[in-house]
């Protein structure tokens, strides 16, 4: 029985890294895991979605969306909630062979 790679199963049924199709499922799964992570931290902190939503200034269904990957919230209102949630942020952007690390 032959096995195969996440990375080449990936490459057959959504496309090659850098194509259309790609770039767009690694960013719906790049934003998944954000709204995992609010979720389970924010559970973690012992808040519901409503308290969370005040702390932030917007409504219960706002951080409904946001957990579930249902809207493309705002950078500001991701923002937001981590600073609500006491969570240190940390962002790795790469430019062609430049790593740069904004803490």
């Amino acid at each position: 029985m032959k096995t195969y790679s996440l990375e080449e199963v990936t490459d057959k049924y959504i496309g090659k890294k850098g194509t259309k199709k790609r770039d767009e499922f690694e960013n719906e799964l790049r934003l998944d895991l954000l709204g995992q992570t609010i979720k389970q931290v924010r559970l973690e902190r012992n808040l519901t979605q409503a308290q969370l939503g005040e702390l932030v200034g917007v409504k219960k269904a706002q951080i409904s969306k946001i957990e579930n990957s249902l809207t493309d919230a705002r950078f500001e209102t991701i923002l937001k909630v981590f600073k609500a949630l006491k969570a240190e942020i940390n962002f790795n952007v790469k430019l062609e062979n430049q790593l740069i690390q904004l803490t």
